[in-house]
């Protein structure tokens, strides 16, 4: 009887030392993936100095412009974690929108190589970025389900398991997704 019992509390260790293993596992994908989505940020924080000082060649008298981007740049770069990023890149993407707008008014600028290729480069990055966030979501929701389910949930707190904040849209970038646009003709 004392080895059946011995037996089982073995079992129950090892099970339990399973659950958490994994929980260690999900928590270092959250964190990996969170790594990928600043290792795109920063890529695209790099490109918009350059930008700014292709478009103030043309446009240099559009200086709140010029200045709210730099603004926003600033404040994406010393965003920490995702919550804070979250928020920032949602300003500085409203920004590059804007400094973007410039270029209709600017023929010359719109058609400058450099501008374009940086244009380009930008936009090769944003959609880099929109895959890294869709996986850190991801690996976020995983995460956060596998310390809410029973058993981890009875234990996964008090072993320093929290959960984690997902990377989302910016206010007024919910508000462009959540709004059908208007066609007309």
């Amino acid at each position: 009887m004392e080895w059946v019992i011995l037996g089982i509390v073995v079992l129950l260790l090892l099970w339990l030392v399973m659950v958490y293993n994994r929980l260690v596992a999900l928590r270092q994908s959250t964190g990996q993936a969170w790594a990928d989505i600043e290792v795109q940020l920063k890529q695209r924080h790099d490109l918009i100095p350059n930008l700014v000082e292709t478009v103030k060649g043309y446009a240099a008298h559009e200086r709140g412009t010029l200045d709210a981007v730099v603004k926003a740049r600033n404040a994406a770069v010393s965003a920490q974690g995702p919550e804070a990023a979250s928020a920032a890149e949602g300003q500085l993407s409203g920004a590059l929108g804007r400094l973007f707008a410039l270029s209709e008014a600017y023929p010359d600028l719109k058609a400058n190589q450099n501008f374009l290729s940086l244009q380009g480069e930008l936009s090769a990055v944003e959609g880099k970025i929109a895959a890294a966030r869709r996986f850190f979501n991801s690996a976020v929701a995983e995460f956060n389900s596998a310390i809410q389910s029973i058993p981890a949930v009875f234990f996964a707190g008090s072993l320093g398991f929290t959960p984690r904040g997902f990377f989302e849209l910016a206010e007024n970038e919910r508000a462009a997704v959540n709004t059908a646009p208007q066609v007309k003709f």
